[in-house]
């Protein structure tokens, strides 16, 4: 795990109410498809127990990829599916335009919208590893970096304590770790 090599040790892999309140930051990972992973928190009663964890106890939360889509209003992937709604916007298929194809595989440069904590170790246009095929439409405000795939598409939101990233840090190397360790160090100053 990405952020066990940069030497937090107290990191756990929990689904139990309990360790989700206690935690001083969660991050929500995502793989696969939208509706699926929002059906497994609501079966489970995560998106109660998260929303007592980001929402009322103000714990930061960084969602990664489709753990990202799931703060949106909703998505479209495999039909019309509501999400966490804690960031107002939706999640849409990909259209690029000259011949981009779907999913979006691969290395991408950012460019930052505005200057946020987690991108500040970052050097001004950092890539990082995408893999997806919908992203996150919302209002210009909460996006804090975008990136250019035949349009652009939303790679970075953030409203108060919830940041979300749509590329994969986990598999970014040094950008990657950057990002987490600005994150932890975020954290920290909470």
């Amino acid at each position: 795990m990405a952020v066990k090599t940069l030497g937090y040790s107290h990191v756990k892999i929990s689904s139990l109410e309990e360790d989700i309140l206690k935690s001083d930051a969660l991050i929500l990972p995502g793989v696969g498809a939208f509706d699926a992973c929002m059906s497994n928190l609501v079966s489970r009663n995560l998106d109660e127990i998260l929303y007592e964890a980001v929402q009322m106890r103000t714990k930061p939360i960084l969602g990664i990829c489709v753990g990202m889509q799931l703060f949106s209003t909703s998505s479209e992937e495999n039909g019309e599916h509501f999400g966490l709604n804690w960031i107002p916007g939706k999640v849409i298929r990909l259209k690029p335009n000259n011949n981009y194809r779907v999913p979006h595989v691969g290395w991408n440069s950012l460019e930052k919208c505005k200057a946020t904590e987690i991108f500040s170790k970052l050097p001004i246009n950092p890539h990082f590893y995408f893999d997806h095929s919908f992203h996150y439409d919302c209002d210009e405000n909460f996006i804090d970096a975008r990136c250019d795939y035949g349009g652009w598409i939303t790679a970075a939101i953030s409203k108060n304590n919830i940041h979300g990233v749509q590329f994969h840090p986990e598999k970014s190397q040094k950008n990657g770790l950057k990002l987490f360790r600005s994150f932890f160090n975020w954290v920290a100053k909470c």
